[in-house]
């Protein structure tokens, strides 16, 4: 089968389309062919192997699984003894590593059924970005009906799900954006929109019961500045910047600071569970949440595509189809 394949770490250029032997069907899994997939920072760090933390789990002097790729949708084509919640031929999205493939062996916990009513691309721009949107607001900012949050970042990945699952959660939404996207947040159901290219969230008046960042272009002084007294600041998928240890020490900086006042700071990293994905499933099929995708790359391109990630102004996700 044919697949995308790094044996190094470093830019976009190791990457490389290559034969590699198609993955058979084991005892309590899925094969699955891959109809999309999608693109994520996470995928850009491992590529890179930087910071160096990122080592200590995909090897330390070259990558330990050689097929870059996390989200991805597509069919079952075959399963193994003592799979019982899907046969061949069903359709299904989730997230899994080394899905820049045509084929991808999978756990059955790994994956839930495609809504009906969804493509398979919209499908696979889900599981890391949606997730890491729920988790950050439900489960770390607590976020309650009636409740106001800014989302920094509301025309990314991440954000553009954010806007979607804050108002499912019946919150009051201000989604932070360039002007070119002012738009397409409020298409999304964003109450209010800031063009940060026009005005500074820092220096309005309206203060936020959570805050989710997906930028982090402001101190932490600031940020504290536009909550609430019992306000929460959420953190997601910032960039990772130093070599070593990449934001270890902003989040220490991040637990000190917020020690000793009212406000409180909470750091995670999304965990994709199948309770989540049933979760969206839901949401997808009732339409309250429309994935939305900015461009689309051949799998033989996919190169092209994590340079254009690396741009960081990619408008919601980026999709690669084998």
């Amino acid at each position: 089968m044919k697949a995308i394949t790094y044996h190094r770490y470093g830019s976009a250029d190791v990457l490389q389309l290559e034969d590699v032997e198609k993955p058979v069907v084991e005892d309590g899994k899925v094969l699955l062919k891959v109809v999309a997939a999608s693109l994520n920072p996470a995928d850009m760090h491992f590529i890179h192997g930087t910071p160096y933390l990122v080592r200590l789990m995909s090897g330390l002097r070259k990558p330990k699984r050689i097929i870059p790729g996390i989200d991805f949708a597509g069919r079952v084509e075959a399963v193994g003894s003592g799979v019982t919640q899907f046969q061949p031929g069903d359709e299904v999205f989730g997230g899994s590593g080394g899905c820049f493939a045509e084929y991808i062996r999978v756990s059955e916990k790994s994956i839930v059924k495609k809504p009906a009513n969804i493509t398979f691309e919209q499908a696979a721009a889900v599981p890391i970005a949606a997730i890491s949107a729920l988790q950050g607001l439900r489960d770390k900012g607590r976020l309650q009906p009636g409740q106001s949050v800014l989302i920094n970042g509301a025309a990314g990945g991440v954000g553009t799900f954010a806007v979607q699952i804050a108002k499912s959660l019946g919150a009051e939404v201000t989604g932070v954006c360039s002007t070119r996207n002012v738009e397409l947040v409020r298409s999304l159901g964003a109450d209010h929109v800031i063009d940060y290219t026009k005005q500074d969230f820092a220096d309005g008046d309206k203060r936020y019961d959570v805050m989710l960042d997906m930028v982090g272009n402001h101190s932490l002084r600031l940020n504290r500045r536009v909550l609430k007294p019992k306000g929460t600041y959420v953190p997601v998928g910032r960039p990772l910047t130093g070599l070593w240890l990449g934001p270890i020490f902003g989040m220490i900086k991040l637990i000190v600071m917020f020690k000793f006042v009212s406000q409180r700071a909470t750091i995670f990293i999304a965990k994709q569970t199948n309770a989540d994905l049933v979760v969206l499933q839901g949401l997808l099929e009732s339409g309250m949440v429309i994935p939305h995708i900015d461009r689309r790359y051949e799998l033989k391109d996919t190169a092209d595509a994590l340079r254009y990630l690396e741009q960081g102004h990619a408008r919601g996700k980026v999709i690669i189809t084998p």
